[in-house]
């Protein structure tokens, strides 16, 4: 945890309920139902909700549309979950010139009313934070409030807005199998279960038919406007810029700042959310939210701070905190990007959970990586040991081996680069938790 957060009076109460409640997932509306209730459903008060759920790509999404949104100088509030390095980094608040991080005081007296209305009864952290967001979100005004599901979607915490403006369903992988079905159907249908009667929907890039056709069945059933990548709304690269096509015609933009061609057809997920939602959407706001976009450690370049500083002379270092095999497709295939436009050695220093299929995302980096550095997770219980995982690596056809810590990997390759070669090329991933202590670590925090 970092001193901030240490510091903080919110972090503080969440750590009390967190001995008090328990930890994890259970999937459920029962409990949320009934707190909100006793909170005076402040759900049912929110300015008008870009909700969003899917495997991958719904964070880049809800950045995205945040870009959007207050490129036309709307005041957005953003839910996203988990943080980095703070708590606060879930409670976006709208306000002129771009959304802040709760207060401190304002968010631990939300917590503190939240918990006092539970009076103790059994819920997960989780369904407190998501009751805060809620209160939060309706005691301060706004334009719009986009809200990430945390986990699946049919009994996610969030799935109590009974008619959101817009849904939207990213791509959909493996991931969470233990709670949402090993298929990408049954998983479809756990995603599936936001969209709402009558409610515009719009069904980001899928990799599988078969969560598709699960997703475009249940817009059909409930009446729901659908509009799906590659039928109704596309993006391309086109002479090193984005073109954006849906039934208005083409809009011809810059390419977005947030590095991986995945991120085009993200990009347009969110143009399609906003305009479904009932904003509009123009080229002059486009091309401004496409330059201004920013999402940590989601293809994040590390240029300075603590741990950079221990890196090889000129190193190139990313941080990408995707954790399951289709995050490491897109990430393998936005670093071959990066090989094509300058060569350069990779090397991967990786953390993961045992949540995880660990061998399947080190398959992604088949043929690319030079070598891999596989570390301890801080923060969470539940990672993986570093021995273990560099066998994982190795049985995905990769050199790997353990080492004690992010800092310890990346002085190794420094006291031993030749300097013959090119600055290498480094990403750090594996692990949202990875990710967080690396930006803590490295003095770069979330703002």
């Amino acid at each position: 945890m970092s001193a901030d957060a240490q510091a903080s009076e919110a972090a503080r109460e969440i750590e009390r309920l967190m001995t008090l409640h328990p930890k994890g997932f259970d999937l459920s509306l029962e409990r949320i139902t009934r707190l909100l209730e006793r909170l005076g459903n402040p759900q049912d008060h929110m300015p008008p909700v870009i909700h969003i759920a899917g495997t991958n790509g719904k964070g880049s999404c809800a950045a995205f549309s945040r870009a959007l949104l207050e490129a036309d100088n709307r005041l957005v509030h953003v839910h996203t979950s988990p943080h980095l390095v703070n708590w606060h980094e879930r409670f976006r608040l709208g306000a002129p010139g771009g959304g802040r991080f709760a207060d401190d005081d304002v968010l631990a007296d939300a917590i503190r009313r939240v918990a006092e209305a539970n009076n103790n009864e059994t819920i997960t952290v989780f369904e407190i934070l998501t009751a805060v967001m809620f209160v939060l979100f309706s005691e301060h005004p706004a334009d719009v409030a986009i809200v990430e599901v945390g986990l699946g979607g049919r009994f996610d915490a969030t799935n109590v807005i009974k008619r959101p403006a817009a849904c939207v369903i990213m791509p959909i992988s493996m991931d969470h199998e233990a709670y949402l079905g090993d298929r990408a159907e049954l998983i479809a249908a756990e995603k599936a279960g936001i969209i709402k009667p009558g409610v515009p929907v719009v069904i980001g890039a899928q990799e599988s038919d078969a969560a598709r056709e699960v997703l475009v069945s249940t817009a059909e059933r409930l009446g729901a406007p659908s509009f799906i990548y590659g039928q109704d709304f596309i993006a391309f690269e086109e002479n090193g810029r984005l073109v954006y096509q849906d039934e208005t015609g083409l809009m011809d933009l810059t390419p977005p700042r947030l590095p991986g061609r995945h991120q085009y057809a993200n990009a347009a997920a969110a143009i399609a959310a906003v305009r479904a939602a009932g904003f509009p959407v123009t080229p002059l706001i486009a091309d401004r939210a496409l330059d201004t976009v920013s999402w940590p450690a989601r293809m994040q370049r590390l240029q300075t701070g603590t741990l950079v500083d221990l890196a090889p002379e000129g190193a190139e270092i990313w941080l990408d905190g995707g954790h399951n095999p289709g995050a490491g497709t897109v990430i393998a295939e936005a670093l071959a990007e990066q090989e094509d436009r300058h060569p350069r050695p990779l090397f991967l220093i990786a953390g993961m959970i045992n949540t995880k299929d660990q061998t399947n995302y080190f398959r992604a980096f088949g043929g690319m990586v030079r070598h891999v550095f596989t570390v301890p997770v801080a923060g969470s219980e539940a990672g993986v040991p570093n021995d273990v995982l560099a066998t994982r690596a190795v049985e995905a056809g990769l050199s790997a081996e353990p080492i004690a810590s992010v800092g310890n990997a990346l002085m190794l390759l420094r006291d031993t680069w030749d300097e013959r070669e090119a600055p290498p090329r480094i990403l750090i991933g594996g692990s949202l938790y990875l990710a967080g202590a690396v930006l803590a670590e490295n003095g770069t925090p979330p703002v």
